[in-house]
């Protein structure tokens, strides 16, 4: 039996280029570089709120480049010869974004991230993070829907 699923929608393009640059930030991170900050202490404190300075490793920023990468396989709806599980892993998609960005709007990244807790890192949680969660999870809602039986 061929399927043809319909066509992607230009918000789960904008939304799956944006995983996947999110994903490659991650990737050029693994290799030790601080961009956009000055140096590890500075972008540990901004990403990942820990205060005790220790940046992830290269195989934990890559682990979070993978899971990017398939987020934003997911919802470009691939597998396009299995669209009730691109349609199933782009819903799982939305619900993570949003409950990420729900808690850190919330001032709660912590619950799900423990050690999320620096000043500066629920600054920019609020300003930058959460709003890009939301609205990244708004973008990939139509994959959630896509190709309904």
């Amino acid at each position: 039996m061929c399927y043809r699923s319909r066509p992607v929608s230009a918000s789960t393009k904008i939304a799956s280029a944006g995983l996947l640059a999110i994903g490659g930030l991650h990737v050029v991170w693994s290799t030790g570089s601080s961009w956009p900050m000055k140096d590890r202490r500075l972008l540990t404190d901004a990403v990942v709120g820990s205060k005790d300075d220790v940046p992830p490793s290269p195989a934990a920023c890559l682990a979070v480049a993978g899971l990017l990468g398939t987020a934003a396989t997911l919802v470009d709806g691939r597998p396009r010869a299995l669209p009730a599980i691109s349609r199933l892993g782009a819903t799982g998609v939305v619900a993570v974004l949003a409950s990420r960005g729900a808690l850190g709007l919330a001032g709660r990244t912590d619950v799900v991230s423990p050690g999320s807790v620096s000043d500066n890192f629920r600054r920019l949680d609020r300003r930058v993070y959460s709003p890009l969660c939301l609205t990244l999870a708004a973008l990939s809602l139509p994959a959630a829907f896509r190709d309904r039986p």
